[in-house]
């Protein structure tokens, strides 16, 4: 039985909880947090959000790419947050690579050419909300009245920890 089965079971009992009210599509805190794909980091559990509160991106490393823009443009634009959260986490998988050999690595093992693929690792975890906290800042498509924090989560209390 794969995993999927497994899901689908709990899917089951979720549906009990859920409810039927129909949720607004517009996110109620006006908020979107980007933050990393790591199966430790509970977002909605550790910020006390519920359904519908916040719009939560992620991706490896919870670090801003086009991607990440794109998203929150849409967020913003289409469905009015206000609000972006950059939230990073200690003992993060992006903190245990270096780009140029995993690159190679991965150049070598694909027979592929990533020319200047950038996997966004980082050694130090204030730095990395620092420099996405001013990719945001920094553009054209985030509106300068949009109210950008940082923090870190530890992943071994669950305590957030501010990025100024």
């Amino acid at each position: 039985m794969s995993y999927f089965d497994n899901f689908m079971k709990a899917n089951k009992a979720y549906v009990d909880l859920h409810g039927t009210e129909h949720l607004p599509i517009k996110p109620k805190t006006k908020v979107a947090i980007i933050t990393c794909m790591d199966s430790r980091l509970h977002v909605a559990s550790a910020l006390g959000l519920a359904l519908g509160d916040a719009h939560i991106l992620r991706n490896a490393g919870g670090r801003v790419t086009d991607d990440m823009i794109r998203s929150l443009v849409i967020s913003q634009q289409q469905l009015g947050t206000r609000e972006i959260v950059v939230l990073h986490h200690t003992d993060c998988g992006a903190q245990t690579f270096n780009n140029d050999e995993f690159v190679s690595q991965l150049e070598d093992r694909f027979q592929v050419d990533l020319g200047d693929t950038d996997f966004l690792p980082f050694a130090d975890i204030e730095a990395s909300v620092h420099q996405d906290v001013q990719l945001l800042k920094d553009s054209p498509l985030i509106p300068d009245d949009v109210v950008i924090s940082g923090g870190v989560y530890d992943v071994d209390t669950g305590r957030i920890s501010e990025v100024k």
